[in-house]
């Protein structure tokens, strides 16, 4: 490996590196006791101390609601027409049990209706201190509203909770113009394929280096599998550590993608498609949905195997699945606006592009502030060179500080 030959990794490299990537991240050191007691807010918004009966609940009323402990959540967001996968029981599951953020959900329910909603976890760290994110790991997480609510008091009653709790930062990650003052941190690509069409037509709209990429796929006799198993996701697993290998980032550990496996995979909610060349796993992406609509939340594959085109396979068999058995739509998650390769094969597929702004208010400074890239790519020649062990275990040890 090229990328190697400046490096002589040791077990001192590693511990310097992983309090560099410390360091990145820490601008303050803030602990915090979160509990979900009652707080009286300045704006005259309720925050229950319990779950309160959502008939009981008056329109007027923006309320804070943990959905691990409302057994009938998803039955409230999957009827509301702009909700995602993201907004899910299972998601915010994932998220606390793997890291333990803890789930505070702005909301407002009328005639046992969600009106609106304003998904947050509390991401609490002694490396980056206590903030609030909409949601961490998350492509995207709009706030749920209807056509008449401005959005407005539940952005309000977050920031008035996050000054009387003491954290750092507000982080949204979708559009928010209902946000007054607010200015983009970051922004991302985001590429949707409309599934609502004859096949032909939605093939017909690749582009022909696209096709191109599919016959050469089929013509090597690549065979794929669909599975939401935990054995197919330790095949993914594999496959994604070697991608992020190549990329020079640590993996998340296994853990995540287990709990992902019980709680989003196994109930129905997505599947994981797997390219095969003999007996050989080449490529493999992991997929959600959630009422009509689909996301693609992972890719990988085996660098080696790059001339068979398998990742265009995996893709093109996942919108088959999907638009035979009547999904609307297939996100493919958000990209970095400076990950030309990437943009290029989500746009080979048809899709439309669109813009994901990321938004963080800093409640020290009192501003809308930009965002940083928390591991810089100094970083990255040297995680490519740690023995893989090493470089799993700084997966583990860093991304549950980053949310």
């Amino acid at each position: 490996m090229a990328d190697c030959e400046q490096f002589t990794v040791t077990a001192k490299d590693v511990d310097q590196t992983l309090k560099k990537v410390q360091d990145e991240v820490i601008s303050g050191v803030v602990s915090e006791t979160f509990t979900m007691a009652a707080a009286p807010c300045r704006s005259g918004l309720a925050i229950p101390s319990e779950i309160a009966s959502l008939s009981s609940l008056e329109p007027k009323h923006a309320v804070v609601l943990d959905p691990l402990t409302h057994p009938g959540w998803d039955s409230l967001v999957e009827a509301h027409p702009g909700s995602s996968i993201f907004h899910s029981r299972a998601w915010a599951r994932v998220l606390h049990e793997t890291y333990r953020h803890r789930p505070f959900y702005f909301c407002r329910l009328a005639n046992g209706q969600l009106k609106e909603l304003l998904a947050v976890m509390v991401v609490s760290s002694p490396w980056t201190g206590a903030r609030d994110v909409s949601l961490p790991f998350s492509d995207f997480c709009g706030m749920l509203r209807t056509a008449e609510a401005d959005g407005a008091r539940l952005y309000n009653l977050a920031l008035e909770t996050g000054r009387q709790r003491k954290w750092r930062y507000l982080e949204c990650k979708s559009n928010h113009r209902d946000w007054s003052g607010s200015s983009p941190a970051l922004v991302f690509y985001g590429h949707v394929i409309d599934l609502d069409r004859r096949l032909q037509t939605i093939l017909d709209g690749f582009q022909s280096a696209t096709r191109r990429s599919l016959r050469r796929a089929e013509a090597a006799g690549l065979h794929i599998t669909f599975d939401n198993s935990l054995r197919s996701m330790r095949t993914f697993y594999s496959l994604h550590s070697l991608t992020r290998r190549r990329h020079g980032l640590p993996p998340p550990g296994f853990g995540f993608f287990e709990k992902i496996s019980r709680h989003v995979l196994a109930p129905g909610h997505g599947f994981i498609v797997t390219a095969y060349a003999g007996v050989l796993p080449v490529a493999a992406a992991v997929y959600f949905h959630q009422g009509r609509r689909a996301i693609f939340k992972f890719g990988a594959s085996d660098y080696a195997f790059q001339n068979l085109r398998p990742n265009n396979l995996v893709m093109w068999e996942a919108i088959k699945r999907y638009a035979a058995d009547g999904f609307t739509s297939l996100h493919l998650g958000r990209t970095s606006v400076s990950n030309h390769g990437l943009r290029r094969y989500k746009l080979g597929f048809g899709a439309r592009e669109e813009r994901i702004e990321h938004c963080r208010f800093d409640f020290r400074k009192r501003a809308f502030t930009p965002e940083s890239h928390r591991v810089h790519e100094r970083f990255c020649g040297l995680f490519r060179c740690l023995p893989f062990p090493l470089f799993r275990l700084a997966g583990r040890i860093i991304y549950p500080h980053i949310g």
